[in-house]
């Protein structure tokens, strides 16, 4: 049962950083160009035009954020396991597996975390799908 509850808490712990991966994406108005290529193309659109903006800002600043965001991952995970572990008999073992979950979470969001994108890369987004025919009318 504690182990049980134990992975239960691991899991909960990454999927949990996993959802702060989502970041905000634009809104497309549907107009003809957004009817013609479907909404499947606009999003791969989408995404390079994010990857783009997210590539063009300083590339010194954004390995900072991204390793910021693995320690802090791993200092959460293992927060988190050492708690787990302590319930199940195993608060050691909990908090290195929470650090491991942890910091493999913060790799990954600081990797693929674009909501994060300044309002300077927020009008490059904008202004690349303009050129692809889009109408991008805010950020949810």
């Amino acid at each position: 049962m504690l182990k049980h509850l134990f992975r239960l808490a691991l899991i909960l712990t990454i999927i949990g950083f996993c959802l702060g991966c989502a970041g905000k994406r634009p809104i497309l108005a549907p107009n003809a160009h957004l009817q013609e290529v479907g909404p499947e193309a606009a999003q791969r659109e989408v995404d390079e035009c994010l990857r783009l903006a997210a590539e063009a800002g300083p590339g010194a600043k954004r390995g900072q954020q991204i390793a910021g965001q693995t320690a802090g991952g791993a200092v959460i995970g293992a927060a988190t396991g050492a708690v787990a572990g302590a319930v199940s008999g195993g608060p050691g073992i909990g908090a290195a597996a929470g650090a491991a979950g942890g910091a493999t979470a913060g790799l990954l969001r600081g990797l693929f975390g674009w909501g994060h994108l300044d309002a300077e890369q927020r009008r490059y987004v904008e202004d690349c799908l303009r050129q692809k025919g889009y109408e991008p009318g805010g950020w949810e």
